[in-house]
């Protein structure tokens, strides 16, 4: 696995205007477990710019497009995948993900997410959360990478 390369990929840390952040429960994952949220994110399709794929993949995601660009984390930050799901994840032929990650203001109203918006929704529902408990709400495999974002965007999180 450690042969095959990162999947380039963008993730939105969405504040509403009371600074917290959205989280989706992904629609693969069982009901009835603790760590099944996440913030959105997505592939960079090829020739594109990450902020234009963080726009992108959060409209796909999310059904919206009110929102604004922030700030923008200033690494790129990796995560590998479990060897159970390497084999089966992205057709196999990735170990993990390499993301832009990017905090975004959501310049609308709850009415205007509609996670059923695009075919496949990402999630099946979705709430408002407290940045600094995402971490400890995803999938283990994802914590470093939450924590560090949750570092990083803290100052958008009132």
């Amino acid at each position: 696995m450690s042969g095959l390369p990162y999947r380039l990929n963008v993730g939105a840390a969405l504040f509403n205007r009371r600074g917290q952040v959205f989280i989706g429960r992904r629609a693969d994952m069982p009901a009835g477990s603790a760590q099944i949220w996440q913030m959105p994110q997505g592939g960079i399709d090829e020739g594109e710019d990450p902020r234009q794929a963080v726009l992108r993949e959060l409209e796909e995601e999310t059904g919206t497009s009110k929102a604004e660009i922030l700030a923008e984390h200033g690494d790129w930050l990796t995560y590998d995948l479990p060897a159970e799901l390497a084999g089966t994840l992205f057709g196999g032929q990735f170990r993990g993900q390499r993301q832009r990650w990017f905090a975004l203001r959501f310049l609308g109203t709850d009415a205007d997410i509609k996670l059923d918006a695009h075919h496949a929704p990402e999630f099946v529902e979705w709430r408002w959360s407290a940045l600094a408990e995402v971490p400890f709400l995803c999938v283990p495999f994802k914590y470093e990478t939450y924590a560090t974002v949750a570092k990083a965007f803290a100052e958008f999180a009132v």
